[in-house]
């Protein structure tokens, strides 16, 4: 692992209050155009702070320019409206491609020397775009929905509600080719169906998010992508945990990133390491890399630390360090397909204590898209392209200790390229079933103890081994 700064922005000691500028507080009135342009003044200005003061502020999307601390104080609530007018489609990236996604409530495109800062909250209203699927809430809530809406779809698992009609409409209507040179307007009149990432930062550097709550977004919560010199500590992220694409944060083809001392109570992945998906993001060659992350604690979520499934452009020197995750579906997750390609490497995960994890405490998977479907690509090994291939190697995960999982380890790669050099070691995990490895090469567990959680006696020692494919143990 490499040693390097993360540089963090500065700003002049000039402040603008947003109440200067016409904003109303008590949650009824939009304060979009007052708070965009104190931003715009403050920017035009030179720099400084761009203040929310206490109170509730209504408003529509913020634009955040060059120089600009946009600092919510303690008692601030600023809720984000949804209409037609204030989110258009536009093009943009999610889920690590070229997409039509309605503007984000809060985003930042190629600017320099950014921060939200301060000690108050950012809701999303995300309820009120995202749809629910009928398994992940009760029979009360889901009556409670249909009170709402009654645009459903039905599944074999129960039904996906929508909550307006124009959502409905957009998911039944199927997004156009983002190429099209009509695919904007196509999409415009089901915006509301292209769910937006809340907090969306593009190609900026010098970021600095620092003290805030950062809850209820549409679709991901915090999406920065390409961006240098970042930083997020002592923050909250949020998320109902039933929260369709309710992710923490999605951290894409960024580089010299520290991630200190922040919350996740998430509906989806919580710390996620992406870097775009499939071949038409390897013609970015710009790989996540040069990331720190360490005091973190993850409530809920699918995952605690997730690499990938989209990280096609490469991940790579990453350490993860002093993190608890509780609850979590899964709780150290490495997740590809065919047809990604990319390789992830020079990952370190140590000092990690988990519990309560529901399925795997420890994943390595290049079989995710055959649940997800969205490859063509063939799994014949003379028939796939090379480029198409991920690779996962020369990862270690030390000084772990996981109290109650469903599986303690899974390892399963490809027959064209299997997952290797992967070590464990200083690893105490007590779990329902114990291990399995397929396609995969030196897998080498060093001082790692697997308990049976339904028979403690019952312990797999490791002291230094070699698995290979085909090893495994369910007790």
């Amino acid at each position: 692992m490499s040693d390097f700064s993360v540089l963090l922005p500065s700003f002049p000691e000039q402040s603008f209050n947003i109440l200067d500028f016409g904003a109303v507080a008590g949650g009824i009135v939009s304060n979009t155009a007052a708070i965009n342009q104190a931003v715009t003044a403050c920017h035009t200005a030179g720099g400084g702070k761009v203040i929310i003061p206490a109170g509730i502020y209504l408003t529509g999307p913020i634009t955040l320019l060059s120089n600009v601390n946009f600092h919510v104080e303690r008692g601030a609530l600023l809720m984000f409206d949804k209409n037609e007018k204030e989110y258009p489609v536009i093009r943009t990236d999610y889920e690590g491609q070229p997409r039509l996604r309605a503007l984000s409530p809060i985003h930042a495109f190629d600017a320099e020397n950014i921060a939200i800062t301060g000690e108050g909250t950012i809701d999303g209203n995300g309820h009120l775009w995202r749809i629910v699927k009928h398994f992940k809430v009760s029979e009360k809530k889901w009556d409670a929905l249909l009170k709402e809406s009654n645009h459903v779809i039905p599944t074999n698992e129960g039904g996906i509600w929508f909550p307006t009609k124009s959502a409905y409409e957009g998911c039944l209507a199927g997004e156009p080719d983002v190429n099209d040179p009509d695919a904007i307007k196509k999409a415009a009149p089901y915006y509301d169906y292209y769910r937006p990432v809340m907090v969306n930062l593009v190609r900026c550097d010098k970021v600095l998010i620092e003290g805030v709550t950062l809850q209820n977004s549409p679709a991901w919560n915090v999406h920065p992508l390409l961006c240098t010199n970042l930083t997020i500590r002592n923050a909250s992220i949020r998320n109902d945990w039933a929260a369709q694409n309710g992710d923490g944060l999605d951290l894409e083809s960024c580089q010299f990133v520290e991630i200190d001392n922040v919350k996740f109570d998430v509906g989806d992945d919580a710390i996620c390491m992406k870097s775009g998906k499939n071949a038409v993001a390897r013609v970015i060659p710009v790989p996540t890399k040069h990331v720190r992350i360490h005091d973190c604690v993850v409530y809920h979520g699918h995952g605690g630390f997730v690499v990938g499934s989209e990280m096609s452009r490469g991940v790579c020197d990453v350490t993860i360090s002093d993190c608890t995750f509780i609850g979590t579906d899964v709780g150290i997750r490495f997740k590809s397909a065919i047809g990604r390609g990319g390789v992830v490497e020079d990952i370190t995960m140590r000092d990690i204590n988990m519990v309560n994890i529901a399925e795997d405490a420890i994943i390595f998977t290049m079989g995710y898209t055959l649940y997800h479907m969205d490859h063509q690509a063939s799994d014949e090994p003379d028939q796939i392209n090379a480029d198409d291939i991920p690779e996962f190697k020369n990862i270690t995960i030390q000084n772990v200790t996981c109290t109650r999982a469903g599986r303690a380890l899974k390892v399963e790669g490809l027959e064209v390229l299997p997952i290797h050099d992967i070590t464990l070691e200083n690893v105490s995990i007590l779990a329902q079933k114990g291990y399995t490895i397929n396609n995969a090469e030196n897998i080498r567990m060093k001082n790692v103890s697997i308990t049976n959680e339904l028979n403690p006696s019952e312990t797999i020692l490791f002291e230094d081994t070699i698995l290979k494919s085909g090893d495994n143990s369910a007790f």
